[in-house]
């Protein structure tokens, strides 16, 4: 690995792409960035814990692709420098922006799309104005409360990108309004935006983990490799707000989908 990738300026560290998930494919046709969570303010480093929490999702959208025989998809959790967003320095959507020039510079003109869940969500939706990114997945994603911003959360970096927010209904940590508030302004600058409700569940959405993990790539899949949405997806995107803004995860999704 080059040496700018391990350090920055004057030895600081530097984000990196963690070990890719599908390495066996003939040729990559798409990218999923997954970003971890972090936190408002701090000046630790990247958490392992979170990087871990990440893997299996990236591990299951690569399953799922290979089921539907996409050989074409890598997966890879970015290593940010810190855990910190650290106010107007953004610095996870910096490093999210980085991993998608970096996912150019080594596999070429390719899609990519960028999904977080947590404070790594927010850093989804942040960066996906990157040329590179078509589409945009944001579980429970960390949004500040409105009225203690100095601004609102941009949503012009959006245009052109399929969006997807999955909130659970009982998030303690992450407002579940602040999302649909944001995906609320979205939709109106961007058409191809949903988000669907996960009742009952919390921050870590673990309850209706297969279901979210379904939903999921069927976006995914969808968005990278132009693959029809399933039914409940395609009508969410199509469907003017509150509906496609407020769409509930029903149980058993995935199950039986019409492909």
């Amino acid at each position: 690995m080059a040496l700018h990738a391990l350090v920055g300026t004057g030895g600081a560290r530097a984000p990196r792409l963690g070990r890719p998930v599908g390495t066996s494919v003939p040729a990559v046709n798409g990218v999923v960035l997954l970003l971890p969570d972090g936190e408002p303010e701090s000046g630790r480093g990247p958490s392992p814990l979170a990087h871990a929490a990440a893997l299996p999702l990236a591990r299951g959208l690569v399953r799922a692709g290979r089921a539907e025989g996409l050989e074409g998809m890598v997966a890879h959790v970015v290593r940010y420098r810190g855990r910190g967003w650290n106010g107007a320095d953004a610095r996870l959507a910096a490093d999210a922006a980085w991993a998608a020039s970096e996912v150019v510079r080594r596999y070429g003109d390719v899609p990519v799309c960028l999904a977080g869940h947590g404070m790594g969500g927010r850093a989804a939706l942040r960066a996906a104005g990157h040329t590179a990114v078509n589409s945009v997945l944001a579980l429970a994603p960390w949004l500040p409360e409105d009225d203690v911003a100095a601004t609102p959360e941009p949503v012009k970096q959006l245009v052109g990108r399929q969006v997807l927010i999955v909130h659970g209904t009982n998030d303690a940590r992450t407002d579940p309004e602040l999302s649909y508030r944001l995906a609320e302004r979205a939709k109106k600058a961007n058409r191809d935006t949903c988000r669907f409700e996960v009742h009952s569940d919390g921050h870590a959405l673990r309850q209706h983990h297969g279901e979210v993990l379904a939903l999921a790539a069927d976006f995914v899949l969808g968005a990278l490799f132009a693959r029809p949405f399933s039914r409940p997806v395609a009508d969410a995107l199509a469907a003017p707000p509150p509906l496609g803004l407020r769409m509930p995860l029903a149980g058993g999704f995935g199950r039986a989908l019409r492909r």
